[in-house]
């Protein structure tokens, strides 16, 4: 069995070559004994597993990638396989798509508690592993892979460098980043609106002509088979989940009203809290909360919004230009600061600043009295006082 793995690695590793490591990579701490890597499909959770096997493979370490999807696997225990690589000497285990082993908490922890490997694996929720029988969560140290920020798009793209910021570094600087930063691409603004289209998936660059299909393709991926086999959702069901996306998609962001989208997209209101966490967990939905403190925090809404800009135009008929912007906004912030949805503009962040989301033309009167409020307005290249170009949020990670 190890000799097919193995063959099975070089024939894969072929395939995957690409150089450009994500900004998430150069924060993983790869001495811990245990690490998992979560994200949606398509984000790039593979390349990042194959990236890491060259890089030991130069310092000649024995280590063995894994997809747990491998058909002949089926029927197969793990700890036999993971006994007879230990013996052969081997040091790294990479196990991708670790959802699709059952029972794959309780065998984790065996292979942590037994033996003395490293082991990396990915996964499509983390919910599902920090919520393990076996008690993964103190053993394992989990990592998010997210799309592409705006700042990686243009890396990959032109095959180039580009900071990126605090978010207290980019208000109180804004303009010198931005100067600098258009000096050094004189179509900021173009390469921005194709990336609200078609720049959020690393995938974009191999499938330009099928981008969207490949994508609507991935999101029934995700709810057919990865939510299936975490035992999330009966395969019967999951068509309630893709009619509760159109229902966000067809939406402007609002407050969640669960009993007006639970009879809108046909799902009971006790299954719809299940259904808005199990999207929101692969990646699908992002849901932002009211900023309250204290125990009221359970008895406030959030707002709905799809994941990412690229979905709104993979899934939706026509989208909004305010709920683009906003969905950008929402995506690019939430993987570094706090997000909150303001009692007065759009979006409160970090505890901190308040931020309000829109065009050129877009005004300070909704915000004028508050401290440290921003306006992020789309279609400037640059800024001025507090009005900041809403392209630079894409230069956080």
């Amino acid at each position: 069995m190890l000799d097919k793995l193995f063959s099975f690695q070089n024939r894969l590793k072929k395939s995957h070559t690409i150089e450009y490591k994500r900004s998430l990579y150069k924060e993983i701490n790869f001495d811990d004994k245990m690490i998992a890597v979560f994200g949606a499909r398509g984000v790039g959770k593979t390349t990042l597993l194959f990236q890491y096997l060259q890089e030991l493979q130069e310092e000649d370490k024995n280590a063995l990638y894994i997809s747990m999807d491998y058909p002949f696997l089926v029927g197969t225990d793990l700890i036999d396989i993971v006994e007879a690589f230990v013996e052969s000497g081997g040091e790294y285990l990479l196990l991708d798509e670790i959802h699709r082993y059952n029972d794959f908490s309780a065998y984790l922890k065996t292979i942590y508690d037994m033996y003395n490997i490293y082991v990396i694996f990915t996964g499509s929720s983390a919910t599902s592993i920090l919520n393990a029988k076996s008690d993964l969560s103190r053993r394992v140290t989990l990592y998010n892979l997210h799309g592409f920020s705006f700042r990686e798009y243009l890396e990959f793209k032109y095959k180039t460098t580009y900071d990126s910021y605090k978010l207290e570094t980019l208000v109180e600087n804004h303009i010198d980043i931005c100067e600098s930063i258009v000096k050094k691409n004189h179509k900021i603004l173009d390469d921005f609106k194709e990336y609200i289209k078609t720049g959020y998936y690393p995938f974009y660059f191999d499938k330009k002509n099928s981008y969207y299909e490949s994508l609507l393709n991935t999101i029934n991926l995700t709810i057919d088979l990865d939510l299936t086999s975490l035992g999330l959702i009966e395969q019967k069901y999951t068509y309630k989940l893709k009619k509760l996306l159109e229902v966000v998609c067809e939406s402007k962001p609002f407050e969640v009203n669960y009993t007006k989208i639970a009879a809108v997209a046909e799902i009971s209101r006790a299954k719809l809290y299940d259904y808005v966490e199990f999207l929101n967990d692969g990646q699908m939905l992002l849901l932002v909360d009211e900023y309250v403190k204290g125990i009221k925090k359970i008895n406030k809404p959030a707002k709905i919004y799809l994941n990412n800009t690229n979905l709104l135009f993979a899934y939706c008929q026509k989208s909004e230009i305010g709920t683009v912007r906003e969905t950008f906004f929402a995506n690019q912030l939430r993987v570094k600061n706090r997000l909150n949805i303001a009692k007065e503009g759009d979006f409160f962040v970090d505890e901190k600043y308040t931020l309000e989301i829109g065009g050129k033309d877009k005004g300070f009167s909704q915000i004028k009295d508050l401290p440290n409020s921003y306006v992020a307005s789309d279609e400037i290249e640059i800024g001025f006082c507090n009005k900041i170009p809403l392209w630079v949020f894409g230069f956080l990670y």
